[in-house]
């Protein structure tokens, strides 16, 4: 299973905390869980359309909508930080 989870405004954007996908052929990278995502609606294409607003971390690591993706791995979602 792949972990996704949703982080500050997101999560309340989206009303999900996390969701859990079957890992497999279907779902080689990150951008592919983008894409399955974008399929559950207006507010999820809004919320995940512009992927400079949002950031994805892979197994708490940094990372972009390329980066592969296996069995038991967590992505997580989450709005840029702004600071003052």
């Amino acid at each position: 299973m792949i972990k996704v989870l949703f982080f500050a405004r997101l999560r309340e954007q989206l009303d999900t905390e996390m969701l859990e996908f079957e890992a497999g052929p279907e779902l080689p990278d990150i951008a592919a869980i983008i894409k399955l995502l974008k399929q559950r609606g207006d507010n999820w294409i809004e919320v995940l359309g512009d992927e400079q607003m949002v950031l994805v971390a892979l197994n708490q690591e940094m990372t972009d909508a390329s980066a592969a993706v296996n069995d038991g791995d967590e992505v997580a979602f989450f709005p840029p930080v702004t600071g003052g």
